[in-house]
């Protein structure tokens, strides 16, 4: 299978997914951990179907020192107990943040507070983010299917 588009030599494309790019290095420098920032991609890349982005996030996270088994419960995390309340609750946000046509009131209440119990202002901030930029980059490798499984870790820095 091949990409419909090279959002790398488009012109137009390649501008943007820079800005992405910018945007990924202010969350990597964050206060929200890591780990939860990658259990949050790979989350939202499994409900958009984004096979691309769920490849990279499972391989970088491994590479990070995530466990496998970890990141292979991220589907069923609520029936899963190797996940801490935080993240419990960073994973709640997620499906709802990225569900939100599932859903006309969009994020609850109840899920917000659950969220701000365990993270300050600053790491709901990179929370937030987070989850509308693995949103964005899921809509553009899925819309120009991006063909998963060729990813190496640390592929673009």
């Amino acid at each position: 299978m091949d990409a419909r588009l090279n959002i790398f030599t488009s012109p137009t494309a390649g501008k943007f997914v820079k800005h992405l790019f910018g945007a990924g290095k202010v969350l990597a420098e964050s206060t929200l951990p890591a780990r939860t920032q990658e259990l949050v991609k790979l989350r939202a890349s499994q409900i958009n179907g984004c096979g691309y982005c769920t490849d990279m996030h499972f391989k970088d996270a491994v590479a990070a020192g995530e466990e496998p088994m970890r990141l292979n419960l991220v589907a069923a995390w609520r029936e899963a107990t190797v996940f801490t309340e935080a993240e419990h609750a960073a994973l709640e946000l997620t499906e709802e943040g990225t569900r939100l046509a599932d859903a006309a009131g969009g994020v609850s209440d109840e899920v917000w507070a659950n969220a701000a119990k365990h993270y300050d202002e600053e790491q709901l901030a990179a929370l937030v983010a987070a989850i509308a930029l693995i949103n964005t980059w899921n809509r553009i490798n899925v819309i120009v299917r991006n063909p998963a499984g060729d990813y190496q870790p640390g592929q673009f820095g």
